[in-house]
């Protein structure tokens, strides 16, 4: 079964940087597009970042994030990363990683995910 495990959240002043860690296991990362997502209080769950499997890497991103924020993947190391720059207030949320292997090209939908991370709180305070 696959698992996925976030790690990197933290506190962090506005402006600062973060990097968010998703690794897996009981699979092979190559075969997955990963998505990561984030959860306000109060609010939905909402797409961030995702990446595909194909020999792109593609990525794609939501347009709050844009610029600010990159995801990349090691396949290697079964790990993809959310590299978040010059964070805002707005920003804190819990963020969670998740997995899915039927798309061709990944997708910031939740529904599409089947597998997901436990999640890890990142807070942006002044």
């Amino acid at each position: 079964q696959l698992q996925l495990v976030e790690s990197g959240g933290d506190l962090v002043q506005p402006g600062g940087s973060l990097r968010l860690s998703c690794k897996i296991s009981g699979g092979t990362l190559a075969n997955y597009n990963i998505g990561w997502f984030r959860q306000a209080p109060g609010e939905e769950r909402e797409g961030v970042a995702c990446i595909s499997r194909d020999a792109f890497d593609s990525a794609s991103y939501a347009d709050s994030v844009k610029g600010r924020f990159t995801i990349s993947r090691d396949n290697a190391k079964n790990t993809v990363f959310l590299q978040m720059n010059r964070l805002k207030p707005e920003d804190t949320a819990i963020y969670y990683c998740a997995a899915d292997r039927r798309l061709t090209r990944c997708s910031k939908r939740l529904y599409e995910y089947g597998s997901w991370g436990q999640g890890t709180q990142v807070t942006v305070f002044s």
